[in-house]
């Protein structure tokens, strides 16, 4: 290997989203930095299988009252 072309590989500190914590190794930031996540596997429906609803509202619901009115035929 070429030498001084790879970056410092150092331990830094991850915060899950329900606040728990961890130490590993990567080529993050400096030594003893911390990486807050947003998403992780114990919260995103990708891991979890479980579907939040985010919009109760709706979207479909705001189209539809915004266009409702649109290609309706008057006779």
């Amino acid at each position: 290997m070429k030498s001084d072309i790879h970056p410092e590989y150092h331990e830094i500190n991850v915060v899950m989203t329900d606040g728990t914590t961890y130490k590993t190794r990567s080529c993050y930031g400096k030594a003893g930095d911390t990486i807050r996540l947003d998403i992780d596997p114990k919260s995103h429906p990708a891991w979890t299988g479980v579907q939040r609803v985010m919009d109760t509202g709706g979207q479909v619901a705001k189209f539809n009252k915004k266009f409702a009115g649109i290609g309706a035929r008057k006779k």
